[in-house]
């Protein structure tokens, strides 16, 4: 009767652990698969959901220049390999730095013409001004330099000319390429792009497209 009696009690305590999923100790927590997680590994929902962002990334548009013409423009896109409706060609008026203007000042049509037959037979170089708020004046050179607009200046008083030194204000048309430069993590990556472009482009602007007109979209 005693062995029956624990043969029930064994079987009772065997059903137990299967209805229970219990591991028994003999197995272990040090096995394989069945082994716990250590404490440091375990992550929280809100670690997986941060592990699921993805850093925001914008579109990024470029304006390199400067460029004389607008099939220079076609052909540095071509250079980039950019198809046509992939870029636009932006053109800007440029304001340079002034020049320094040696001449004779302006004075009626007549003498003005005179004169300037004088100073060309004496084989000064100069031009009539026949244009402008400087009409009838004779330009005796332009320089980017003062020093080098004073110096002459100082030589045509010692030829007897009436010159003054004149501020000539210039501008110039310039034209740049504008495309979609590709999407951009952060200003680093940016400043790279950037720094690669500077090697061949004297202008060099990578901007978000929200402040840049954009090439039109093709269908």
């Amino acid at each position: 009767m005693k062995w029956l009696a624990m043969t029930l009690v064994l079987a009772n305590v065997a059903l137990w652990y299967l209805s229970s999923g219990a591991v028994p100790p003999s197995r272990g927590i040090e096995q394989g698969e069945g082994r716990l997680p250590r404490v440091a590994t375990l992550k929280t929902p809100h670690d997986n959901a941060a592990e699921a962002v993805v850093p925001s990334q914008s579109m990024h548009c470029a304006r390199l220049g400067w460029f004389e013409s607008e099939a220079d423009v076609g052909d540095a896109a071509e250079a980039l390999g950019m198809p046509d409706g992939k870029y636009r060609v932006e053109e800007l008026e440029r304001e340079q730095a002034p020049l320094h203007w040696v001449l004779i000042p302006p004075q009626p049509a007549d003498q003005a013409r005179e004169m300037f037959r004088d100073i060309q037979r004496r084989g000064i170089d100069s031009y009539l001004v026949t244009e402008g708020e400087n009409r009838n004046a004779i330009s005796l050179g332009l320089f980017e330099s003062r020093e080098a607009a004073i110096s002459v200046l100082e030589e045509k008083k010692r030829q007897n000319l009436n010159a003054i030194l004149a501020i000539f204000p210039r501008n110039q048309i310039s034209y740049a390429l504008v495309f979609e430069a590709g999407h951009f993590q952060d200003s680093e990556a940016v400043e790279v792009a950037e720094a690669d472009y500077q090697k061949d482009f004297d202008l060099v602007e990578i901007r978000r497209c929200e402040g840049v007109a954009t090439p039109e979209k093709t269908p």
